[in-house]
């Protein structure tokens, strides 16, 4: 077989800036839709936002329902309940999703089986489901994020528990990236600062793992029809993952002590729409393997600034809570990018004795000083619960297939058991 010699790139239109927002209306009466349904959950629902993005379509001529039963980390069972709400009520010319990736990714679901036939589960990536395409076109989907984190307003991407297997898994094909993304850092500030740290580890670990994802060059020569969105790195998801973590760089830190710091605000806004173009198109790999499981196979954890009625481990948390050892095992592919992206993120941080732990050194710190759990230990699980992890992890092998180096069950283990505790 030939190597790759071609890699994509897609991304949504974008707009991006205070008060962006309030020019949906216009933007959706263009395209001639009349009937939009704006999606969100309670949580945001309760900031009045989705309202104000509603009642500005009236006057383009836009009717405007809002849905606000989107459930935060989303599950097969909260999608195929907004869904049946969606065909129920509608049909809609178009969506609007107001609200973090949980809202975005809800969005997604309803768009796809409001335009497709089948059930959920019929989408959903091999082997947790079916890994059906879709035969048809969907709506046009404006994804307006209120988090600063999941990058789901630029990817391919719809993330999902499904309860009965205890596992979060997703569904990924190119017609689920929503049509535009409105990025209105105005409507990022009531994010808890717990809401802050953990989705802006997701929007790191975006950049990291986007950046040190096998490279496209190093697949075999695929056929048109065989092409997906994780294309593994290049060049330009290159360029949106540094442009990331140099705003991430200057900006987390003060985002998570300081909400009303609206410069850092902007910047962790851009910063996760910058990382959501990189990844969206190259991947993500061990990290994002290990929080599926970690999220879903959750205990007793309630995080501080979530909804507090069942637990849960939010996403950008159970992604950063493996990811300085997950570094340190795929340091030998590409010990240049590694060393790299240490130095983007923190230029003081002191040498390490092993250049291998360079990167983990510099994410355990940024995790201590942002309030992160200091390991999977801190959110409830121990070295027997390591087997059902490894085996949670080794299902979602579209994104094992994305890491640098080979994953065997006995490498996700030795991972696992030294992330029990980080500190």
């Amino acid at each position: 077989m030939q190597h790759e010699q071609v890699f994509t790139h897609g991304a949504p239109q974008l707009k991006f800036g205070a008060g962006a927002s309030d020019e949906i209306g216009y933007d959706l009466s263009v395209t001639g839709a009349r009937t939009v349904l704006v999606v969100t959950d309670p949580g945001v629902a309760a900031t009045g936002g989705p309202q104000r993005v509603a009642d500005q379509m009236a006057q383009f001529g836009v009717v405007a329902t809002v849905f606000d039963g989107s459930h935060v980390e989303p599950t097969d069972e909260s999608l195929a309940a907004a869904v049946a709400w969606a065909r129920e009520n509608g049909p809609f010319d178009a969506f609007v999703a107001v609200g973090g990736g949980s809202s975005i990714d809800t969005a997604k679901a309803i768009n796809l089986l409001t335009s497709n036939d089948g059930e959920l589960l019929d989408y959903v990536n091999a082997p947790v489901g079916g890994g059906r395409a879709p035969e048809r076109p969907l709506k046009p989907l404006v994804a307006v994020p209120t988090t600063t984190g999941t990058g789901s307003e630029s990817t391919t991407i719809c993330v999902l528990d499904v309860l009965s297997q205890k596992v979060k898994t997703g569904i990924s094909h190119a017609r689920l990236r929503p049509t535009s993304a409105v990025i209105d850092p105005e409507l990022t500030l009531t994010q808890p600062p717990g809401v802050t740290a953990a989705a802006g580890m997701d929007i790191l670990c975006h950049a990291l793992e986007s950046y040190t994802a096998r490279p496209y060059t190093s697949y075999d020569r695929k056929q048109p029809h065989e092409r997906v969105p994780y294309c593994g790195s290049n060049p330009i998801a290159d360029m949106w993952s540094e442009k990331a973590l140099e705003l991430l760089a200057g900006s987390f830190r003060r985002a998570v002590r300081d909400g009303d710091d609206r410069a850092a605000r902007t910047d962790m806004a851009m910063a996760a729409t910058f990382a959501g173009m990189g990844f969206g198109n190259a991947g993500v790999h061990v990290p994002h393997a290990n929080a599926y499981p970690i999220a879903g196979q959750v205990k007793g954890f309630r995080p501080e600034g979530y909804p507090q009625d069942e637990p849960m481990v939010p996403h950008g948390m159970a992604v950063a809570l493996t990811a300085p050892e997950a570094f340190r095992f795929t340091y030998e592919a590409a010990p240049e990018r590694h060393l790299r992206v240490a130095q983007i993120l923190d230029r003081d941080a002191p040498a390490t004795d092993e250049p291998a732990d360079q990167l983990p050194s510099v994410l355990v710190a940024l995790m201590r000083e942002i309030g992160i759990p200091a390991g999977i230990g801190a959110v409830g699980y121990d070295e027997s619960d390591v087997p059902s992890l490894v085996d949670g992890t080794m299902k979602q092998q579209r994104l094992l297939a994305t890491a640098p180096r080979p994953v065997t069950e006995d490498d996700v283990a030795a991972i696992l058991t030294r992330s029990i505790h980080l500190w």
